[in-house]
């Protein structure tokens, strides 16, 4: 599909994982980690078919923006949105947002979630201005799981 900011956007696939990786790594704001793994993410987007999405320029097919999106059946969660620099401030962040909510509402999904890192003042910025709020009343708490033996 075309757009007035010269990319196309389509479904993220396993081949987009180089490129993702190098644009997420130049991104200030996303966090990385083993997570993020080639195998990890081609099994996300396996579990969470439809849902994530890519940008890439109309003429060279360079890669220009990219969000992960999941689901746990219930909320949508959003991962690592970022724009190339290149490309920024022509609305393909807030478009990759719509085509993710747009993807789980067409599964029934109502309420998605995003993750932001806490000194992330250009990224909260980015989230309130697309319409998201800043819930106060939620913290969140991890736990490295071993591998399986």
């Amino acid at each position: 599909m075309k757009s007035d900011a010269g990319v196309q956007y389509r479904l993220f696939l396993p081949s987009d994982y180089d490129a993702c990786w190098s644009l997420w790594s130049a991104s200030d704001g996303i966090g990385l980690s083993e997570a993020d793994s080639r195998q990890n993410i081609e099994s996300f987007l396996g579990r969470n078919p439809g849902l994530s999405f890519v940008a890439v320029g109309e003429r060279d097919a360079r890669l220009a923006g990219a969000v992960l999106c999941g689901c746990d059946g219930r909320r949508g969660y959003l991962h690592h949105l970022a724009v190339a620099p290149s490309h920024r401030r022509r609305g393909i962040g807030g478009e990759l947002v719509a085509r993710a909510l747009g993807a789980l509402a067409g599964i029934g999904v109502r309420k998605c979630h995003i993750f932001v890192i806490a000194d992330n003042a250009a990224g909260r910025q980015f989230w309130q201005a697309q319409g998201w709020e800043l819930r106060t009343s939620l913290l969140v708490m991890s736990r490295d799981i071993p591998p399986a033996s």
